[in-house]
């Protein structure tokens, strides 16, 4: 659905003013216009955001919680220009009034493709109109945006910020329109859950079969992927949220934890170590070892079991993130990985790999919810944390 970023605009300015004619008046339209572009957008949306009388315009029940949106996703590309144009507020208001939808949408195509064919390709345009879309943006920002490259064209810093406040304007626009299909009863929305490698536990599967069984309409997706490309995502208002092992604070998250996580040794079921009750700090740094990926919480508890133990992490380790791959290769060698016991229930229960007796008390991780910094979840998304939030006190 194209959504004219003016008739929100107008929206917005009638909600505040109360009056068509005082929003057109500041706005400078004629009331015909103004009146045009609302039914347009409510047309659009198929739901009445005013009710109409003598007295003005009042905000309907469905259009409050619909505005409420707009007025957040606008405050993200007020976030741009406030960068941009830090201390000219009439061009930071003549940004705001002139950017386009089509524009940014171009703009987000170009960034993530680095190509003005394979966009135009995608968005079905000629590469002339994307051509004057991104030219007319680039006046309108008064920065370059792209420039020629070997490849094609690389996107400068300010796209790349750009296209961040872009992504999550149309992640706000999005839930503004879910939130309205809500209010009539109808739960078609969306949740997109980031899931960690080596972090995944089976309250995600069963938090998500029950929110399914709530909100059978609703579209939830579990997306794989190492920490960077969840975290990129995240910010971007492509993923709801992430469940797995939490990371240092970022001014741009916040976190929820969930339980702690304790690693154990895992060994293929005919192991030397299988059944043994302990196993001597030199006995461990021999062992030939599947280790997590640098940089994340579970490589640093790896390293930390033998730092605390007066010993050198080993160096020649197989760095692997993905379960099914560790699984493989503890099946086919002598090797040990570091996993939660519960991640590989069903394989030490089919007799295929055993989960060392003695445990390990210096390996708890804390998992739990990555969020977007003042995420607002909508009614079927705020169950998903309630849900998952019960499964992980049992």
């Amino acid at each position: 659905m194209h959504i004219n970023n003016r008739h929100l605009l107008c929206a917005l300015k009638i909600k505040e003013c109360g009056t068509l004619s005082q929003a057109a008046s500041q706005i400078h339209l004629t009331q015909s216009a103004l009146t045009q572009g609302i039914n347009k957008l409510e047309s659009d949306l198929g739901y009445a955001l005013f009710s109409r009388s003598h007295a003005g315009m009042q905000v309907t029940e469905v259009g409050e919680l619909f505005l409420q949106r707009i007025g957040r996703a606008f405050e993200h590309l007020q976030e741009f220009v406030a960068i941009v144009f830090a201390n000219d507020k009439a061009k930071r208001q003549a940004f705001i009034r002139s950017v386009t939808s089509r524009q940014l949408t171009a703009l987000m195509h170009i960034v993530e493709l680095q190509s003005y064919t394979a966009a135009a390709l995608r968005l079905g345009l000629s590469q002339p109109t994307l051509h004057r879309t991104i030219k007319d943006l680039e006046q309108s920002s008064e920065q370059p945006l792209f420039l020629r490259s070997p490849n094609g064209v690389e996107p400068t810093w300010r796209a790349k910020q750009l296209r961040r406040y872009a992504s999550l304007f149309f992640a706000e626009l999005q839930q503004g329109i879910e939130e309205m299909h809500e209010f009539n009863g109808q739960v078609n929305g969306s949740l997109r859950i980031g899931s960690l490698p080596l972090a995944r536990s089976e309250i995600v599967p069963l938090a998500v079969l029950q929110l399914n069984d709530e909100f059978p309409e609703a579209t939830i997706s579990i997306v794989d992927g190492p920490y960077g490309e969840q975290f990129n995502s995240l910010i971007h208002g492509q993923l709801d949220l992430i469940v797995g092992a939490l990371r240092s604070p970022n001014q741009d998250i916040t976190q929820r934890p969930l339980f702690q996580d304790q690693l154990s040794i895992v060994v293929k079921a005919n192991h030397p170590l299988a059944t043994r009750q302990t196993i001597s700090a030199a006995e461990l740094q021999q062992l030939d070892w599947v280790a997590p990926a640098k940089s994340t919480p579970a490589r640093h508890v790896f390293s930390q079991i033998f730092v605390s133990r007066g010993l050198a992490p080993p160096s020649h380790v197989i760095e692997c993130s993905s379960l099914v791959a560790v699984r493989g290769i503890l099946l086919n060698s002598e090797r040990a990985a570091l996993l939660p016991a519960r991640q590989v229930e069903v394989e030490v229960r089919a007799g295929l790999l055993a989960v060392c007796p003695m445990t390990l008390p210096d390996t708890d991780r804390e998992i739990g919810l990555t969020m977007r910094q003042n995420w607002h979840p909508t009614k079927m998304q705020s169950r998903f944390l309630e849900i998952i939030n019960q499964f992980a006190k049992i």
